[in-house]
């Protein structure tokens, strides 16, 4: 590798210009589409919060919140299943300590997904 004035540079610790670790959204150009996601749920509490403050009919305010759940819980699988095809099947490809952990993040996840 090359630095910008052409002398060749060996691999050191990351710089904030080269991250030690890309997440798997970033890398698959999804970081947006969660982004934009995000604020459409924002958007759903901030109507949500309008429902109660305006003492709207409570089954309809239990419809929106089951939708910004559901909402959520769409962006949590997403960032869980990018997070296990990349994060966790590479740290499973080097084996060792780092994989056990990666593993165990990941099932702990699905635990704390499950239940809520």
């Amino acid at each position: 590798m090359k630095n910008l004035e052409g002398a060749e540079m060996t691999e050191t610790e990351p710089t904030a210009e080269q991250p030690a670790h890309q997440h798997s959204y970033i890398a698959n150009n999804t970081k947006g589409d969660y982004l934009k996601r995000l604020r459409r749920i924002e958007g759903q509490a901030r109507g949500l919060q309008r429902m109660v403050e305006e003492e709207q009919y409570c089954i309809d305010i239990l419809t929106q919140v089951s939708a910004m759940t559901k909402a959520l819980q769409s962006v949590a699988l997403g960032l869980l299943n990018e997070h296990m095809s990349h994060c966790v099947v590479d740290a499973a490809r080097e084996g060792g300590h780092e994989a056990e952990i990666k593993i165990k993040e990941a099932s702990d996840a699905i635990a704390r997904l499950v239940r809520s």
